[in-house]
């Protein structure tokens, strides 16, 4: 499902328009990024799951054209951990 399909699926759901729809999905992703830019940053939606930023540590890696060892660097990676509901309705 792209982004447009989801605020077209999320205006007839909520008997909105599109351009409502699209505002409130712009807004929930702005909130959701801000959140997780904090420091323990984390968002829990009951339910639904739990977005929480960890820190990956420096790896050694290989590229794989050449086979010739790379150093990647530490980052920060957002990790999605489903709740029940979710789990259970797949």
């Amino acid at each position: 499902m792209t982004k447009a399909e989801l605020v077209e699926k999320m205006a007839k759901d909520a008997g909105i328009s599109k351009v409502a729809a699209a505002a409130t999905l712009n807004s929930f992703m702005t909130n959701v990024t801000k959140a997780l830019k904090k420091k323990n940053g984390k968002v829990t939606l009951v339910g639904f799951g739990t977005f929480a930023k960890t820190r990956r540590k420096a790896r050694k890696g290989r590229n794989p054209q050449t086979g010739d060892p790379i150093k990647i660097k530490a980052c920060n990676v957002v990790k999605f951990r489903p709740g029940k509901k979710l789990k259970d309705a797949i």
